[in-house]
């Protein structure tokens, strides 16, 4: 086939059905598109969804405004130290110096690609106040050592469920282990709104805390102060921002929570396909997933050694490209940007496991909205790709 006529195939495309359209245009005509009865309704539908009571859960424009107010939330004091990895996107990182907070990374395990416990412990110095592990991919991290350091330190700890809607540790859902959860919709997660993130937090006073700094930091939003029960006055208790989530953006995440399991399946079957048919390429596929776990199976990704393999990681992904068929880089490293550099003086070398991770790894498309025909697209591409 010539592949320049292909249609191209986007990574991470989320599935939209007609229950999301149809819900978005009701919300369309019900002439009330901002934080409203449609965000409550997919803040107590996740909360049941993750065993919690619905009051602390709350709804806001993306992971990194959960991640940023949780922290604040949390009262953690202004230039405290919050260990996280290297093995991340910037937002990670971003939201811990928007709270004015000191980001120190600790190295990841090279099996897991998850923050290493021991590196954590290593890492703690007496300003150390908070740890933020990222369940990477999906995978949940090792959260029993992680709070039995926490409770060792006397730390906060929030997690970044961003890849981990689905994930659970021993049978708790991902994002309970801690003081906050931070969660994201994102147009490429498992549960998309388009842009959008749920806090969860173990405390119902500091999650009603992180949702007045999610809106100015008002004491009253708009669908109490502008519904038909009347004119609600408020007061502006907290220098807060604006990081409420639409209830536009909700019409669509409300339907996309309800087929959660229907499309993790989907992922699964997608995730054993690649499984089974990279098994005899020299790349290393994912690690499988741990018997006491549940995978929120949100990346694939694959590792190309140049050597092994005979193509460097950047040759594979424009050939890829070339095939028509879109990747990702999850990540390079946080210390590979010239920002943290400059600010910190970090060097790549310094964590070792994610810089190799961070050259050497591609995602392939994984998604619900992939169809059989997708995959073997993807499967033949990286074949021929690999087999040069």
């Amino acid at each position: 086939m010539d592949q320049t006529r292909s249609p191209f195939l986007v990574f991470g495309a989320p599935q939209i059905d007609e229950a999301e359209i149809a819900e978005v245009v009701a919300c369309l005509r019900s002439g009330w598109l901002g934080t409203g009865p449609r965000v409550a309704q997919l803040e107590r539908d996740f909360a049941i969804f993750r065993g919690v009571q619905h009051e602390r859960a709350a709804a806001v424009n993306s992971c990194t405004a959960a991640l940023h107010v949780s922290m604040l939330a949390a009262g953690i004091e202004p230039g405290s130290e919050v260990i996280t990895t290297p093995l991340t996107f910037c937002a990670t990182v971003n939201a811990i110096l928007h709270a004015g907070l000191v980001p120190v990374l600790a190295d990841v395990d090279p099996v897991t690609q998850n923050i290493d416990p021991d590196a954590i412990e290593a890492a703690i110095t007496p300003r150390t106040r908070a740890i933020l592990p990222v369940h990477f991919a999906g995978r949940p991290c090792a959260m029993d050592r992680i709070m039995a350091v926490a409770r060792k330190y006397g730390l906060v700890v929030i997690e970044d469920c961003a890849h981990a809607v689905e994930s659970e540790y021993r049978g708790q859902p991902l994002g309970t282990f801690g003081d906050f959860g931070c969660f994201s919709f994102y147009v490429t997660k498992n549960i998309t709104t388009g842009e959008g993130g749920m806090i969860l937090g173990r405390s119902e006073e500091q999650v009603a805390r992180a949702r007045v700094l999610a809106l100015h930091g008002m004491s009253k939003d708009a669908w109490h102060r502008f519904g038909d029960k009347g004119y609600k006055h408020y007061q502006v208790v907290e220098c807060g921002f604006k990081y409420n989530m639409m209830d536009v953006q909700a019409a669509i995440g409300l339907h996309q929570l309800a087929r959660v399991e229907e499309s993790w399946r989907h992922r699964d079957e997608i995730w054993r396909r690649y499984d089974q048919a990279f098994a005899q390429l020299p790349i290393r596929l994912p690690a499988p997933a741990d018997s006491e776990t549940r995978h929120g199976r949100h990346l694939y990704t694959v590792m190309l050694d140049a050597q092994r393999c005979g193509i460097a990681r950047d040759d594979f992904l424009e050939a890829m490209n070339v095939a028509r068929i879109g990747t990702g880089v999850h990540y390079l490293s946080i210390p590979e940007h010239p920002y943290y550099q400059r600010r910190f003086g970090w060097r790549p070398e310094q964590w070792p496991n994610a810089m190799k991770l961070g050259r050497e790894t591609v995602s392939l498309p994984l998604s619900p909205a992939l169809s059989d025909a997708d995959v073997e697209r993807v499967v033949d591409a990286v074949r021929s790709i690999l087999h040069g």
